[in-house]
C-alpha cells in the first residue's frame, strides 16, 4: 500500500521539478529493519534514468533532513511501468475504458479481487466491468489497484 504521509512530504519536492508523483510504496525486505522505499514519478513524455536521478538527488536532500524513516532504506526512483498503479481519483478518471486489477481491503460481493474495464468514476466509487456485471468500488477501501498492460 502507498504511504500517504510520505506522498505528502515529497509531492511539493517533485512537483517543483516538472513530475507527477504517482505514489510511495514503503516495503519490507529481509534484513532486520531495512526498508525499501519506492518512488514513482511521470510526466507526459515518459521517465528516462537522468529524470529518476534528478528527482533521486532532490528527494534525498529532504529525507535526509525531515529523517521520517527509522533504520536504514535503500531509496529508489522509477516510472509507474505499462502496469502503473492507480492511487487517486484523477489517475482512475485519466484511465477510463483501460483494463484494471483492484483489490480491496474487505470483501465486496463475497470478493476482494476484481479484474475487468474501468466505466468511470462517480463521487467516491470506482465503476468496473468485470464479467459482464458493473461493480461500484468504494475508492476508499481499494488496496491497490494497476493498469493491466495492453500489448
Amino acid at each position: 500500500m502507498f504511504d500517504k504521509n510520505l506522498q505528502t512530504l515529497l509531492t511539493p519536492t517533485i512537483t517543483a521539478l516538472g513530475y507527477e508523483l504517482i505514489g510511495v510504496e514503503r516495503l519490507s525486505r529481509g534484513r532486520k529493519g531495512a526498508q525499501l522505499l519506492r518512488v514513482f514519478i511521470d510526466k507526459p513524455e515518459g521517465i528516462t534514468i537522468e529524470d529518476c536521478e534528478t528527482v533521486s538527488h532532490q528527494i534525498s536532500g529532504v529525507l535526509d533532513v525531515e529523517d521520517p524513516i527509522q533504520g536504514q532504506y535503500t531509496l529508489e526512483v522509477s516510472s509507474p511501468g505499462l502496469d502503473r498503479p492507480l492511487v487517486t481519483l484523477e489517475h482512475f478518471a485519466r484511465f477510463i475504458g483501460h483494463p484494471v486489477q483492484i483489490r480491496l481491503t474487505r470483501p465486496l460481493a463475497e470478493r476482494r479481487n476484481f479484474s475487468g474495464t474501468l466505466l468511470r468514476v462517480e463521487d467516491n466509487d470506482i465503476v468496473l466491468l468485470a464479467e459482464q456485471t458493473e461493480y461500484n468500488l468504494p475508492y476508499d477501501q481499494i488496496d491497490k489497484a494497476r493498469l493491466v498492460p495492453e500489448i
